[in-house]
């Protein structure tokens, strides 16, 4: 029997199991839940095997039969995937974790890991006939978006709250996309592109209304097993706003026990949701043991890809964490700028603020005993601290006594 190219069957709604085909262009399910794709995972076991991935491009792409695009012709691609997985020795001294490992999202397409959730997302998109795409961003998500969006021939209207970082306004620009401003957070962004959108009938893709984000980024997940050499690390610490990267990373380890490539009885990784303790909703609902976050007032990090008051898949990151037996913690803006600078100092690696955040949490983990100094750690940087040169902060005054006189 011929291979498909993929064996995406259909989109179930993770609340009330309804089921959609997901051959149109599809948001919500109509309880309100955001909808998870579905494979034919028991078919796909006799057809794939790890062996086959060894010879095959180092890209997302890598991993189609498991990726919701039916046809090839419909991949809407830069290159993304495979991300470095560096250990960090001279950190994991100071840190006491021998074994604690980076993987840098950073050298993806756009700086981000953005570029994952946009790959797929675009390329559905552009498979169901989608001509114009809307979305509500903190930065990252809508430049890459935008860009991902001019290189399928879509319109792209990317809509961010005033305070976004530059290099991101610029980004959407310059790919042609429509850019507009709020003087507010994330979820104001959102309310803007759910009325436009209604108004004009665009294709909304706020985080997790648009149910193929998801599958880019547990490609994370994916990776992670093939690059820890078909194992997987003790503990996963991912900075969560809208938290869709840690949903994914959790659904592809479920994917992979149903493809028996991990064995059903395995302990999975704990994975630690990290936000920044100026807008910590995830970490409030579990230190309360709740299903739910509550919105969380005056939200102001300068994290600011985890400055998200409310996330929509709460539900599910909380999931996560009970069932891995992980844990949610908060790191103050102070903790996560001051390993960031570790990071670039001690492994010449300048990292995002969000990526900090993770460091400053492993930290605090082993510093508490909830990490143990032989487990196998691993820190999932986000984006390019290039991005968010305001971290750094410097007056050229200060420098120029540090002039050197070169004399002819």
């Amino acid at each position: 029997m011929k291979q498909n190219y993929s064996y995406f069957t259909h989109l179930e709604c993770p609340k009330c199991k309804e089921e959609y085909d997901g051959s149109t262009a599809t948001h919500l399910c109509v309880c309100g839940s955001p909808l998870l794709a579905r494979y034919d995972l028991q078919r796909l076991k006799e057809h794939w095997s790890i062996e086959q991935l060894k010879t095959r491009e180092p890209t997302l792409w890598r991993y189609h039969e498991v990726l919701p695009v039916l046809s090839p012709a419909n991949r809407v691609s830069l290159g993304e995937g495979m991300t470095p997985l560096v250990h960090m020795e001279t950190l994991g001294k100071t840190y006491e974790l021998p074994n604690l490992y980076m993987k840098d999202e950073g050298l993806l397409p756009t700086g981000s890991f953005k570029a994952r959730g946009a790959a797929v997302g675009v390329s559905k998109a552009k498979e169901v006939g989608v001509q114009t795409l809307a979305m509500p961003t903190n930065g990252n998500a809508g430049a890459a978006w935008a860009l991902y969006a001019s290189r399928a021939g879509i319109q792209a209207h990317i809509v961010m709250p005033l305070q976004t970082p530059e290099i991101t306004k610029r980004e959407v620009i310059a790919a042609g996309g429509t850019l507009s401003l709020i003087d507010g957070l994330i979820h104001d962004a959102g309310h803007a592109v759910s009325e436009a959108s209604k108004e004009h009938g665009w294709y909304n893709v706020s985080t997790l209304k648009e149910p193929y984000r998801i599958e880019g980024k547990k490609t994370m997940g994916y990776e992670i097993f093939e690059q820890y050499g078909y194992h997987l690390p003790d503990v996963i610490l991912y900075p969560t706003g809208g938290g869709v990267g840690l949903i994914g990373i959790y659904k592809a380890f479920l994917e992979l026990k149903t493809l028996g490539w991990i064995p059903n009885d395995a302990t999975l990784p704990r994975l630690v949701a990290v936000q920044s303790e100026t807008c910590a909703p995830i970490v409030k609902a579990y230190e309360q043991r709740k299903t739910h976050a509550e919105v969380w007032e005056n939200a102001e990090t300068i994290a600011f890809g985890i400055n998200v008051p409310k996330a929509i898949g709460d539900f599910l990151v909380l999931e996560a964490i009970y069932e891995t037996n992980g844990c949610a913690l908060a790191v103050t803006d102070d903790e996560l700028l001051a390993e960031q600078k570790q990071v670039a100092e001690r492994e010449g690696n300048w990292i995002c603020p969000e990526g900090g955040a993770t460091f400053a949490a492993a930290k605090k983990l082993r510093q508490s005993g909830w990490i143990q100094e032989d487990e196998h750690v691993l820190c999932l940087n986000t984006g390019m601290g290039i991005k968010y040169p305001d971290t750094v902060t410097y007056h050229d005054e200060d420098y120029l006594k540090h002039s050197i006189t070169i004399k002819h």
